[in-house]
């Protein structure tokens, strides 16, 4: 049995037991969380929503909240003396997911 969920902006194909790492949300680590936009549920028969499928949630647990890797960026123009260098970390989520009701 497999769900896609839709949160920030992206869609996750999960399943009972997955660990995955999602756009940051504003909850503490060991807190339930609920993902009530669920695309599509498939158990033995795919049910696909419009477009969300209605009575059909997904439960999962915090494990952490984090950045990721740094990504340099520099920018420079040729011949004209002008560079530029930043770093980006994006934050985010780390949920098990639990039950696919």
């Amino acid at each position: 049995m497999y769900a896609i969920i839709e949160t920030g902006g992206k869609q996750y194909k999960v399943e009972s037991g997955d660990v995955i790492y999602i756009e940051k949300l504003d909850a503490q680590v060991d807190e339930e969380i609920t993902f009530d936009k669920v695309v599509a549920v498939c158990n033995r028969k795919l049910k696909v929503g419009k477009p969300y499928v209605k009575d059909a949630i997904v439960k999962g647990v915090v494990l952490k909240n984090g950045k990721g890797k740094k990504v340099n960026i520099f920018t420079y123009k040729p011949k004209k003396g002008c560079a530029r260098h930043k770093g980006h970390r994006q934050p985010y989520t780390k949920v098990q997911i639990n039950e696919i009701a």
